[in-house]
């Protein structure tokens, strides 16, 4: 059975002709020597537009390469968006925090660990957040409006502490640019 059958003029057990045999090896053969497919990621994306107003946009990152992050580790999908300076915070935020209207301090990743928070653009549209899912805070050109809000507003939703890691970066915020980072 298998592939002597292919090619000799014989059929496979299942009724089908050599072609039909040698285009299914040849698939099966493809599918297993080619990588896997690149996966897709999703954060959201806390931005300013050229008025000044924050957004939440939900984005994808894409540009995976299978490699060794360090050998003899086996490969793995990485996507390194920017290189530079970075500082790492871990807080926890009391039950019932709330952060009311700020903009962020720096152009800083944010990861729920445990508990679900909330973010609120200047355009009203709100994302509540748990653990695994990643914001990217870029509201620092955002200007005050009318009613006195600048940035986002921020909290705890439910009644336990929030905990959060926070990735503070050296990059410079920009405006009209969701979704930069791909």
């Amino acid at each position: 059975m298998g592939n002597d059958h292919v090619g000799r003029g014989r059929s496979w057990p299942w009724g089908v002709g050599p072609g039909v045999a040698a285009a299914i090896l040849a698939i099966g053969s493809a599918c297993a020597a080619s990588e896997p497919p690149r996966p897709t990621m999703w954060y959201w994306h806390n931005w300013a537009d050229h008025d000044g107003v924050s957004h939440m946009t939900k984005c994808p990152v894409r540009d995976f390469d299978l490699k060794s992050m360090s050998a003899p580790a086996g490969p793995q999908w990485q996507d390194r968006l920017a290189a530079g300076r970075a500082q790492v915070i871990f807080t926890v935020q009391p039950a019932h925090w709330n952060g009311t209207w700020h903009p962020d301090p720096k152009v800083q990743w944010i990861i729920p660990l445990r508990g679900t928070w909330y973010v609120t653009a200047m355009d009203g549209h709100r994302v509540a957040m748990g653990p695994g899912e990643v914001s990217l805070g870029e509201d620092q050109l955002s200007r005050k409006d009318a009613r006195g809000r600048v940035g986002h507003d921020a909290g705890n939703v439910g009644d336990g502490p929030v905990e959060l890691m926070v990735i503070q970066t050296d990059e410079a915020p920009t405006v009209d640019r969701p979704c930069r980072f791909r």
